[in-house]
């Protein structure tokens, strides 16, 4: 068994057709999760036993001739802010370190539906805050290409288990491009859906107007089947939209003539490294030689984006995170001798720097007086950026951009400077805050060998056209790097 170069249909379908089992993939899946830990850091959760019981059971399915589903025993991890019954989900905090669901998402329940069994849960920033994986209570998660480099954030972990060929596919979150930014920094494919696609049911929130669940997976096919499980609308839900879900995974790399792509000016500006942009150019000529037409367009409102985003996800998170006072569940202080201070050391010892950052930033922005010169003058300027996009889309099918300015930093150059760290999110925010749906996937590398992402954007639920000019662009790249680390 090659286990490295089999995707998640392949899989799916060795195991349905009995050339292999569930056991021995799931094994292979779980045997690499617990080697790599020590160098990565990529799991907070590894669920051995329930891996390995849920593989037994899938085999004696196959065995008795019965169908399992679309990811029949695919091994598959799960950012540990979805919830998953009886497993310990904590979000990446202190505060939640003693967590255990009594059910699940919706999204795990679909994906257990379908066949994947899942082998942990992964490593991120706390409460999806970040850009780095750094900010995690249980540590730092390394990028496999460069184990000095950060792997991207939040959905880091979910990154790095895909790239060092750990699982071939993962399930993160993306808030402003905690998808996106590590399926770049990490060589793989990351898709955000449309704001509405995907059940935010049974996921720990951080921004609720902004959170969104997706796949990570090494090719842009097993990214797309595994979107298409876990699509569809959720009566537990009220945000999920009521929208039909297409064959993702029935879409291939055929020409993609006649497709309009624009290249916002606003994107392709002084301070990206010459290695991100000649990449995103070899993206760019590989669609316009399939028959594309390139066009240049204009973003306007794209250089407000990082001052509204960071101003309505503080304010959401500092209401959702209102929540943790280590009263019913979740870390609670020792030394409090009343209530008020039970509350206040539950939540200034329970919390990490970041989540404390941004509830206080949202807090402020929140507070009397303030609240309309911040929160609902953001809201206001929110809804301009998604007219930009709206009326870009009158005239484009598909806009091309980077994902970042550069490929994945050093660990800890961006640490002691909060906004230059928000600053690394420029190109991934404004589509977040407009609810439309994004890709992230390897179009090339640095001169030191670090993979760079190309961002392809749609309109909304059209993420079967990002689909179809992701499997052009992956078709007809040059040879793809085998990832530095070894297993």
């Amino acid at each position: 068994m090659d286990f490295d170069k089999l995707s998640v249909k392949t899989i799916a379908e060795k195991i349905q057709n009995k050339e292999l089992k569930a056991q021995e993939v799931v094994a292979e899946s779980l045997n690499r999760a617990k080697k790599s830990q020590k160098d990565l850091n990529s799991f907070i959760t590894i669920c051995e036993a329930e891996a390995l019981k849920k593989a037994e059971q899938i085999d004696k399915q196959v065995s008795g001739g019965k169908g399992v589903g679309p990811l029949c025993g695919v091994p598959v991890a799960v950012k540990d802010i979805l919830l998953t019954k009886g497993i310990k989900t904590t979000a990446a905090s202190k505060i939640l370190g003693n967590f255990i669901p009594p059910y699940s998402s919706t999204v795990v329940e679909k994906l257990e539906r379908a066949g994947a069994v899942i082998i942990g849960k992964t490593n991120l920033d706390e409460f999806a805050m970040g850009a780095s994986n750094e900010n995690s209570a249980f540590g730092v998660v390394k990028n496999p290409w460069d184990l000095t480099r950060v792997p991207g954030g939040s959905s880091g972990g979910s990154a790095a288990a895909v790239a060092a060929k750990i699982t071939p596919a993962s399930i993160g979150t993306d808030t402003g491009g905690s998808i996106r930014e590590p399926a770049n920094f990490c060589g793989i494919v990351g898709i955000k859906p449309t704001y509405g696609r995907v059940s935010r049911f049974g996921v720990v929130a951080f921004a609720s107007s902004l959170d969104q669940v997706g796949p990570m997976a090494d090719t842009v096919e097993s990214a797309a089947l595994m979107l298409e499980v876990i699509s569809g609308k959720d009566e537990k839900d009220s945000t999920s939209a009521n929208v039909a879900v297409e064959e993702f995974s029935k879409i291939k790399a055929k020409d993609v003539k006649g497709l309009r792509v624009g290249l916002p000016k606003e994107y392709f500006v002084d301070g990206i490294e010459a290695d991100v942009k000649k990449s995103v150019e070899e993206a760019i000529k590989i669609l316009k030689d399939a028959g594309a037409q390139v066009k240049e367009i204009s973003l306007p409102m794209t250089k407000h984006g990082i001052a509204v985003y960071y101003l309505i996800a503080p304010c959401e998170a500092s209401a959702n995170l209102s929540r943790y006072d280590g009263i019913r569940f979740g870390y609670r202080s020792s030394d409090a001798t009343s209530l008020e201070e039970l509350y206040k050391r539950s939540r200034g010892e329970g919390f990490g720097a970041e989540p404390k950052r941004r509830i206080m930033l949202g807090t402020f922005a929140l507070s009397s007086g303030y609240y309309d010169a911040y929160y609902k003058k953001a809201c206001q300027v929110r809804r301009l950026i998604k007219e930009d996009f709206d009326k870009a889309f009158t005239q484009v099918d598909v806009i091309v951009t980077p994902v970042t300015t550069g490929p994945a930093f050093k660990i800890g150059d961006k640490s002691s400077d909060p906004l230059a760290m928000y600053l690394n999110d420029i190109f991934t925010l404004p589509p977040s805050l407009a609810g439309i749906p994004g890709i992230s996937l390897n179009c090339g590398y640095t001169k030191q060998g670090l993979p760079i992402g190309v961002q392809l954007l749609s309109n909304h639920f059209e993420e079967a056209k990002l689909i179809q000019a992701g499997c052009v662009i992956e078709a007809n790249q040059k040879e793809v790097k085998k990832v530095p680390y070894g297993l």
